[in-house]
């Protein structure tokens, strides 16, 4: 691994410590770009106007309009953490605005597949409503739109993905990603595009005197569920969406969150009181998208939608139970996949420009999951196939993908598509993640013509692991209350939290758990406990690491440890 130093620009780091950004934060603020103490202002008034956003206006009097004739709104929602805080935003703010009729529907993994499909459209309008709002979803339903509109069903899209060449003939469409829109924060995720949609609503109806400014819903109360499906969804954290999780994050500390993150939050053992993002993306972002993984996205939402303290610890458990059982499932197929990765290669050699792993027994509830844990051991784009349990489907492949810096997984599947016509049968996502479903016949084609693609678009720079850190940590910064503050900040991918890198003494070493490196360290000469979780090989006397700082506590004492991330080959 090669171990980088972000650089830091003086100019910068010294104008945020002149505005009494403490030292260490400042030249790690400076480093991912922050140039001015305003730029880590996180009120709200700051948050980018909803106006700016492509749809929102529009949007805003469909659903002033459809409310004034109490029209039946149906929100239909995506199956994981994003699409499930979406949904709840959507149907917790619908009604806290006047709506008398929001329902909603959320599509099962297995049966249904992504985004508004025409048999979802149906069984919304079997519902008997009127309007059809999607979230975290939509943008590449044309299909599912044009079902929906010859019902008779008006259809509003709410969505954050990339669109395809065509877009859905809807009513409107509010994505920032969509051609003609200059929000300039297009990493929002899904459940902040329902949030804008939301504040331009309000606004709507302010001018239509349903409300005045002193007597409007306050849809910051929102704000801890946008945080979570922000967090949770892995967007980049702009300046916009900092503001957005930092928000959320105040009220969240402050108990003004809902019962079912509360219970979340008590299910996962983690204090409300002293949450961080790493909460919301590794203790309740995994129990509500193990719902979608494994069961019905259902409970997650309802979890997120319940007022009843009871009812929400209630499902809390039950999210936790899966979680578990999630756990186990992931382990063995994330064995026997990484065995098949490995084995696409000799020992000693480089793996293949991408990878691609497929067995019948393979779930598709975590594919995603066990092609990310693929990527992060062998640094290639890997995708994971599993057969879909769909009654009629079963001779497709759905598969799961995910990316290296460098490599846009959804524009390699385009181009795969038109490279291999008919071979993908479905696809979308990011440029880090993204989905597909083929039929097994053609996964030779698809893992030739992936290969190819990325054989083209990957160099040697991208290929090589890299870290980025930030540099060496002054002795006199290695302290609990430090610990405390930089766990206090807002970080998350795009704005990366601290992780700190220099020549460190081993003086002992052994194996935890079987799966874990237990260390014991000199940091510039002071002893310091350290673990690499996930690492087995043994470290020489000095080596070069990076580290995150950590806090653990032992008979009653706090002391700092080192989470060991890497190490300069």
């Amino acid at each position: 691994m090669n171990l980088l130093t972000r650089d830091v620009p003086p100019r910068s780091a010294w104008a945020l410590e002149q505005a009494g950004i403490h030292p260490l934060l400042a030249r790690l603020y400076a480093a991912r770009g922050v140039q001015s103490k305003d730029e880590l202002d996180d009120a709200l008034n700051l948050l980018l106007p909803p106006a700016g956003m492509l749809g929102t206006t529009e949007a805003a009097k469909l659903l002033a309009d459809a409310m004034a004739q109490n029209k039946r709104l149906c929100i239909v929602a995506d199956y994981d953490c994003d699409g499930a805080t979406a949904c709840a935003v959507a149907v917790r703010g619908l009604r806290m605005l006047g709506a008398q009729n929001v329902s909603y529907l959320v599509p099962d993994r297995v049966v249904d597949g992504y985004g508004l499909t025409p048999p979802i459209a149906e069984r919304v309008h079997a519902q008997g409503a009127d309007v059809l709002i999607t979230v975290d979803n939509g943008i590449a339903s044309v299909a599912g739109v044009q079902a929906a509109q010859s019902l008779g069903l008006q259809v509003l899209v709410t969505d954050h993905h990339l669109p395809g060449s065509e877009l859905p003939t809807a009513e409107v469409i509010v994505n920032p990603n969509q051609p003609g829109c200059g929000f300039t924060s297009k990493s929002i995720a899904g459940v902040g595009v329902m949030f804008y949609v939301l504040l331009a609503l309000r606004a709507e109806l302010r001018q239509r005197g349903v409300f005045d400014a002193s007597n409007q819903p306050r849809l910051d109360a929102l704000l801890p569920l946008v945080a979570l499906g922000t967090v949770a969804d892995v967007v980049k954290l702009d300046a916009n969406n900092r503001r957005l999780v930092a928000q959320g994050l105040r009220r969240v500390r402050a108990g003004a969150l809902p019962p079912g993150m509360s219970a979340l939050m008590r299910a996962a053992s983690r204090e409300t009181a002293k949450a961080t993002t790493f909460d919301f993306g590794f203790a309740l972002g995994p129990r509500i998208n193990a719902a979608g993984r494994l069961a019905d996205m259902t409970l997650g939402i309802e979890c997120l939608l319940t007022d009843d303290a009871g009812r929400a610890d209630e499902l809390a458990k039950q999210l936790d139970a899966i979680n578990r059982e999630r756990r186990v499932i992931e382990g063995d197929m994330r064995e026997m996949a990484m065995e098949m990765a490995e084995s696409l290669f000799d020992e000693g050699d480089e793996p293949p420009p991408a990878i691609c792993v497929f067995d019948p027994d393979f779930h598709e509830g975590v594919v995603g999951i066990v092609a990310s844990r693929i990527k992060d051991k062998l640094h290639r784009p890997t995708f994971v196939f599993a057969a879909s349990s769909a009654p009629g489907k079963e001779h497709e492949l759905k598969g799961s993908g995910r990316s290296i810096a460098g490599f846009h997984l959804r524009d390699a599947l385009d181009l795969v598509a038109k490279r291999a016509p008919g071979v993908l049968l479905r696809f979308g996502g990011h440029a880090m993640a993204a989905g597909c479903t083929i039929a097994e016949e053609h996964l030779d084609v698809f893992e030739e013509t992936l290969n190819q693609v990325a054989m083209e678009w990957l160099d040697a720079a991208t290929l090589q692991r890299r870290l980025e850190t930030d540099g060496p940590l002054p002795a006199e910064y290695r302290r609990v209350d430090l610990v405390d503050m930089l766990h206090h900040e807002v970080w998350g991918q795009g704005f990366a939290p601290p992780v700190f890198c220099e020549e460190i003494e081993i003086v002992s070493q052994r194996l935890v758990g079987e799966k874990h490196l237990s260390l014991k360290m000199k940091h510039q000469g002071q002893p310091v406990d350290g673990i690499w979780f996930g690492r087995t090989e043994p470290l020489p006397s000095r080596v070069k690491l990076a580290y995150r700082l950590d806090a653990d506590e032992w008979q009653g004492q706090k002391r700092v440890r080192f989470l060991v991330e890497g190490a300069e080959d």
